[in-house]
């Protein structure tokens, strides 16, 4: 019986939770840039046990969303529009 609260099948991959591997790629980042890592990272974990391409989609929405983030910050800008 599997445990969709603890354990969800779909964030469980051989030896490794998602939430572990999320916690360490995630490690240095904050803010947006940690919330769009650990989605896209989430959502391409997931996709061929749950969501298919809609989790795909939703990977590459946050994928795009930092990318515009990023490219914003180099630019010298910041979200306060300093």
């Amino acid at each position: 019986m599997s445990d969709n609260i603890n354990h969800p099948p779909h964030y469980t991959a051989g030896k490794v939770e998602c939430i572990d591997a999320l916690e360490a790629a995630t490690q240095g980042l904050s803010g947006i840039e940690a919330v769009c890592t650990a989605n896209a990272i989430k959502y391409l974990w997931r996709w061929p046990r749950k969501g298919r391409v809609e989790d795909l989609k939703k990977a590459e929405w946050y994928i795009e969303k930092l990318i515009s983030v990023l490219e914003r910050d180099s630019c010298g800008q910041d979200f306060a529009g300093r």
